[in-house]
């Protein structure tokens, strides 16, 4: 594992009881259930955002796509370079 940075959280009693709960669960120090817990938000705010953007890339209407000739073609024309004079 890379070097960490300390970082401090407070906590309540509540909440420090939860942490110290599910890392017991975990069976490691509460310092790694947390980060277990970031890793597990942050992939699944990553799951979701990816199904967001699916939802709303299938529910787009698309045109016809031209062949692959034709798309290199627009391609190229739209990312022609000019020669410097």
């Amino acid at each position: 594992m890379p070097a960490a940075d300390r970082f401090e959280v407070r906590l309540d009693g509540e909440r420090r009881r939860k942490l110290a709960e599910v890392a017991a669960v975990y069976g490691t120090s509460a310092s790694e259930a947390v980060r277990v817990i970031i890793d597990q938000a942050y992939d699944r705010i990553t799951r979701d955002r990816r199904r967001l953007a699916a939802t709303a890339l299938a529910s787009m209407a698309v045109e016809d796509v031209p062949d692959e000739e034709e798309l290199a073609r627009q391609l190229s024309d739209a990312h022609a370079t000019t020669g410097l004079s």
